[in-house]
């Protein structure tokens, strides 16, 4: 008999935005109901027949609850309305249409289709599609956000409609390189590009295709992604679920997980409990990160975890220690890994020093805090960050008290010029 899935697309849409259980979403669809006046109770039984193979159509207020919590229309959490069972068209226009023009709108990828039974497309559709999701990959390190973050957009909407055109083993391939796409859009979009709101929705999209690959590894590295968004707001509580679930989704994968990834893990958290306050909770979790890379096994990363050295996580822990006040060791371990980059690491050499002007600026050396900041807007020229530029803006207010002073004046030409404020307006 052929496995039955239930409702994917919901529960994909569930996990993504933090909700681990089918209880814990129906808590916070009732307490949305109230926030908007919708006379609205939903039960952890509601939920479960929407996860279902054949979930019903949610009435209209229900529909609105569900839009406002998991940021989706409720077409793309994998409900069908009843005039469109026969999949037919009403009105002359498709509901595919219809799909693709609100996403088309949003700028975001499409929503996964249903499989076709037969597909109509050849077996090595999927790793050619593949191959460039691959090409993608190494082109972030250097290619301009701005102008790579198009290609990646519409290499996940080819990616999305190619699924109705294939089945089987090659469904499963294209699945995992349109998951690994979307996860590379919502990063663009929120650490190159500073757009929350999309990088959640392409974290969504990112975890329905690893579901439908089966790929629990890949899902777990796409709910960390998705911590970092309520991890820089400061909302402790759902960074927290959205971490534990990425924990527990990584236990779940079939092949063994690879020291390095579980280090990443923890330098993820670490940031955002830095982000909230929780310094000590970070250095914490740094040590444990550290200690595990300094007994790795022999585990080898997926291909697309890229992301993550022993270098990165110094960088991680340079970050804390300057924001808990221990600017000489932050200084020590920024130095060194800065020294330690490779030369293709532009995004991460900004932000590295953007760190240690910060650090400069904290021991009240201004001179040698602008000449850091220099040096990272010369990095910004060359391969642009808006985390970096973030952490310069950072340091500029830190100078404030030094505002008048010739060397930070020249440092004010240089961040608000006509050429840097125009890219900034354009970005």
């Amino acid at each position: 008999m052929p496995r039955t899935t239930g409702n994917i697309k919901l529960k994909a849409a569930r996990q993504a935005a933090g909700y681990a259980s089918q209880q814990d979403l129906a808590s916070a669809l009732t307490k949305a109901a109230k926030q908007i006046g919708a006379n609205v109770t939903i039960t952890s039984r509601q939920v479960r027949r929407w996860e279902s193979d054949t979930p019903p159509w949610p009435h209209a207020e229900t529909q609105r609850v569900l839009t406002r919590v998991l940021s989706l229309p409720v077409e793309q959490l994998g409900f069908t309305a009843p005039w469109d069972k026969g999949g037919g068209e009403r009105s002359g226009v498709s509901p595919r249409t219809v799909t693709l023009g609100v996403a088309t709108a949003a700028g975001a990828a499409l929503p996964l289709p249903a499989a076709n039974a037969t597909g109509r497309q050849p077996a090595s559709v999927a790793a050619d599609f593949a191959i460039v999701t691959t090409a993608h990959r190494r082109l972030y390190w250097t290619v301009q956000p701005a102008q790579l973050h198009p290609t990646v957009v519409e290499h996940a909407r080819l990616g999305t409609a190619l699924l109705t055109e294939t089945a089987g083993l090659p469904r499963q391939i294209l699945a995992r390189a349109l998951a690994e796409t979307a996860l590379m859009q919502g990063r663009i979009e929120f650490f190159d590009l500073r757009r929350p709101d999309q990088a959640a929705e392409a974290y969504i999209r990112a975890h329905q295709a690893a579901q439908e690959a089966d790929d629990p590894l890949l899902g777990s590295a796409i709910l960390a992604h998705g911590a970092f968004i309520p991890g820089w707001t400061g909302d402790h509580e759902a960074m927290v679920e959205r971490m534990a679930g990425a924990r527990a989704m990584a236990r779940r994968a079939s092949e063994p997980v690879s020291a390095a990834m579980l280090a990443w893990l923890d330098c993820v958290e670490a940031e955002c409990e830095t982000r909230c306050g929780n310094v000590r909770t970070a250095l914490h979790l740094l040590g444990h990160a550290e200690d595990i890379l300094a007994e790795a096994n022999d585990d080898g990363d997926p291909d697309w975890f890229d992301w993550f050295s022993g270098t990165r996580l110094a960088a991680f822990k340079g970050n804390t220690q300057l924001k808990a006040g221990h600017t000489k060791a932050a200084r020590d371990t920024l130095t060194a890994v800065l020294e330690q980059l490779p030369s293709a690491a532009g995004k991460q050499r900004v932000v590295v020093l953007g760190d240690l002007a910060a650090v400069e600026a904290a021991e009240k050396r201004p001179r040698e805090a602008c000449a850091r900041a220099e040096e990272a807007l010369e990095q910004l020229a060359a391969s642009w960050y808006e985390m970096g530029m973030d952490r310069i803006r950072d340091v500029r207010r830190a100078l404030q008290p030094w505002a008048d002073e010739e060397y930070v004046r020249l440092l004010d030409d240089r961040l608000y010029g006509w050429s840097a404020t125009v890219s900034a307006l354009q970005r």
